[in-house]
């Protein structure tokens, strides 16, 4: 059975942080679900496990996964030590129309107003059924963090408008990147060439990267 959507903030995180030292084997069993055996193929599988676990109602649409809290849940594999093992899936970045989007309507800036932080020990070598999940916590952005997303953000989509998406490296920005997104290098879409003119391109999509997530986590309560 399906949980039933959290009232409150602080009943997420309760939920949430009851989660803690559940291997994922003991979490999809308690909620009938079968995990794959490895996640090349279903990278979504945690983030799904925990939605349905805490009741997220957002699905698919184009809102936080808590719509009536304002709360997105994002999970964060770490190692032994606490570290984040890889960057951050924020969300796709439009690779036309940039020059026509404000860092207010944006889907970063909407997707990172509140966090729900789940933690998963996932080093390499931990099978997926016996990865653990950790004590989740809550986020929201200072005015400085909020002040370097805006800063990344603003000269990544400058440079999709005026035609520079062969210049954006893995390295530009502070905290936040643009990297190829997509299943394949057949899934192309539409992006803005060199010259103005439209081209195909892989799509791409933002990321936080780990220098910026670690932060978070060593400041955790």
């Amino acid at each position: 059975m399906r949980p039933a959507s959290p009232d409150s903030t602080t009943e997420l995180l309760q939920r949430a942080r009851q989660l803690a030292g559940f291997t994922l084997a003991e979490l999809a069993a308690e909620l009938n679900q079968q995990l794959p055996a490895d996640l090349q193929k279903d990278k979504g599988t945690v983030g799904q496990l925990l939605e349905l676990a805490l009741g997220a109602s957002a699905g698919s649409k184009a809102e936080p996964d808590f719509p009536h809290l304002g709360v997105e849940l994002k999970t964060i594999p770490i190692d032994r030590s606490g570290k984040p093992l890889e960057s951050t899936y924020v969300c796709v970045a439009p690779m036309t129309g940039a020059a026509l989007q404000r860092w207010e309507d944006s889907w970063v800036c909407r997707k990172l107003q509140h966090v729900l932080w789940v933690p998963v020990l996932a080093e390499r070598g931990i099978p997926l059924a016996q990865r653990m999940i950790g004590r989740a916590f809550l986020w929201q952005p200072s005015a400085e963090q909020q002040q370097l997303l805006r800063q990344d953000w603003e000269e990544l989509m400058d440079l999709l408008a005026l035609g520079g998406l062969a210049q954006i490296k893995g390295s530009h920005g502070k905290v936040l990147q643009l990297r190829p997104k997509g299943a394949n290098s057949q899934a192309l879409t539409r992006a803005i060439g060199a010259g103005g003119e439209p081209v195909q391109a892989l799509p791409r999509g933002f990321y936080l990267k780990t220098s910026f997530t670690s932060q978070l986590l060593q400041l955790t309560d």
